[in-house]
């Protein structure tokens, strides 16, 4: 095991799972004589945990989908360009003053012992007081700066910017400490427990509250306020969940060792300029076209962006779901196992984001006529984007590969690379051709980062990421999804009448195929999977692994 991933102190076995049982960690049940292989093993809970990934992400995207079609109704182009002006605030801020410690706790939690009696506790403090601190100075930066800034970012939207500013400013500390407790509310509580706070109740509460502020006939500020309530919110939320498995107050050590901060911070670092750039590549593109463009522009951009992201909560809700268990595969060095896992989520989100790309690419027009006309002249961006991001799931998540590995700086180095196109190509393209020329240049922008994670992850893991499934399962979606696209083209041209004959024709082969007992038997094996059915049986003393319940 290298230094770069040797987990913190402490007399966690780099073969034991971390334990939720408050009073430490329990025995390990004896294997039964049938007991399937490692890597079958890994795979089968990736599933259980895929699965519950993928329905908060479906949920979350429904719902975010929602929350841009309630800000491009209620505020227009010039208000939502300057309200996604404002999120993009609150996102890059939050992803700068996090310092990277959101991956580094589901980096290091997994390979701690948790309850009263283990080490995980003492991860808090290491991890939570440097951000914070941070996020309280940017808070108060921005919040004097907020005059300043607001003629720039949100010149010309028609309303007191400065006001929606402050706001955003004033909440960077919660919307950190939330992020903080949601990494470590993944790696402490089985997913269901995330996906509630993360994929539901934050999406789900902010359409309700943006909705009802635009509905009110509320401003920039009581749409912002709307927006940032329900991070408050799960911060409560997650504060609560999170405490008993770590034994906060029950007796858990809270003292970092010296060393528990030179471990952790070694692996966060890195990743603190990497997540802001992960997390604000969209966002610097909205902040980029509306100083270069002006806000009209901005919330053309915005809108085809929110599609954009949409389409890949697919991918997000797999990574989040498998992270920890990735840390823990390749912390003891289990790089085969850590390989099929992901080969097998990219297989599906392949299976399932390719779709949503193919279709956005085609009928751009279609979707963007729901925000309203005057955002269909976004469609060439839409087409754009949602080709490069054909590139992005179809590596998969290789950037988790290298995180949970321990490998940040290589990570940081295809992210710097990305950023560094995008940026030098929106200055030129923006100021000429507006919400085209910002995703001309995020689109290679996004390809350049993940062709080189690609070789960096492929040289790290030392296994093969591609294999004949993920392939064959490629060339059958865009077969499939070509020919209804080409269909509804044809019946109905680019707009919505061609995209419900798209979607008709593709509902028609989806209950096709499942009349083939060959797609029958593999969605029986799947769901039985889900449930586990075919895991070890425990030991006649013993109880399952925490970790076979879902984490």
């Amino acid at each position: 095991m290298t230094a770069a991933t040797r987990p913190p102190s402490g007399p966690q076995p780099a073969s034991t799972p971390a334990a939720s049982d408050p009073s430490g960690p329990q025995p390990a049940a004896a294997p039964a004589a049938s007991a399937p292989s490692g890597d079958d093993t890994e795979t089968r809970r990736s599933v259980r945990s895929g699965v519950a990934g993928l329905v908060g992400a479906a949920t979350s995207g429904l719902f975010g989908f929602l929350l841009a079609v309630v800000i491009t109704r209620g505020y227009g182009t010039v208000g939502s360009g300057a309200f996604f002006a404002a999120i993009g605030v609150v996102t890059v801020a939050t992803a700068v003053c996090t310092l990277g410690a959101e991956t580094g706790l589901m980096w290091a939690l997994p390979r701690r012992r948790l309850g009263a009696r283990g080490d995980a506790a003492r991860v808090l403090p290491v991890a939570l007081v440097p951000p914070l601190l941070v996020a309280v100075a940017v808070a108060v930066g921005g919040v004097l700066a907020a005059d300043a800034l607001a003629p720039r970012l949100l010149g010309g939207s028609g309303a007191d910017g400065a006001a929606p500013l402050t706001a955003s400013f004033a909440a960077v500390p919660v919307v950190v400490a939330m992020t903080l407790l949601l990494a470590a509310l993944r790696c402490v509580r089985p997913i269901r427990a995330y996906v509630g706070v993360q994929f539901f109740l934050l999406p789900v509460a902010r359409p309700v509250l943006v909705g009802a502020a635009a509905l009110a006939g509320g401003g920039l500020l009581a749409g912002m306020t709307g927006w940032l309530v329900p991070a408050a919110l799960a911060l409560l939320a997650c504060l609560t969940l999170v405490a008993g498995p770590l034994g906060v107050g029950r007796g858990a050590a809270l003292r970092p060792a010296p060393d528990d901060w030179s471990a952790f911070w070694r692996f966060a670092l890195p990743r603190a300029a990497s997540a802001a750039i992960d997390a604000g590549n969209m966002w610097v593109g909205v902040l980029l076209t509306s100083v270069l463009a002006g806000p009209a522009d901005a919330g053309v951009f915005g809108a085809v962006g929110r599609y954009i992201l949409a389409g890949q909560l697919a991918m997000q809700g797999l990574r989040v779901a498998v992270s920890p268990q990735l840390s823990r595969l390749l912390g003891r060095g289990d790089r085969a196992a850590a390989a099929a896992v992901h080969r097998q989520l990219t297989t599906w989100g392949l299976v399932l984001s390719w779709p949503v790309y193919l279709l956005l690419a085609v009928f751009g027009l279609a979707f963007l006529q729901l925000f309203g006309p005057e955002f269909t002249a976004g469609a060439p961006a839409m087409t754009v984007l949602a080709l490069a991001m054909l590139v992005n799931t179809g590596v998969g998540n290789v950037q988790s590969l290298l995180l949970m590995g321990g490998r940040s700086g290589l990570h940081l180095a295809a992210t710097l690379a990305g950023l560094l196109v995008t940026v030098s190509l929106g200055l030129w393209l923006i100021p000429a051709h507006g919400a085209t020329g910002a995703a001309l240049a995020w689109a290679l922008g996004i390809a350049t980062e993940n062709l080189t994670a690609v070789g960096c992850a492929r040289a790290v893991v030392g296994q093969p990421l591609v294999d004949a499934a993920m392939l064959r399962a490629g060339a059958a979606t865009v077969a499939g999804v070509g020919a209804a696209a080409g269909i509804g083209v044809l019946a109905g041209g680019r707009g919505i009448g061609g995209l419900a004959v798209a979607l008709g024709v593709l509902a028609a082969g989806c209950v096709g195929l499942l009349t083939l007992p060959r797609v029958r038997h593999r969605i029986r094996v799947t769901m039985v999977q889900v449930r586990g059915r075919q895991e070890a049986a425990p030991a006649a003393t013993g109880r399952a692994p925490e970790e076979s319940k879902g984490r």
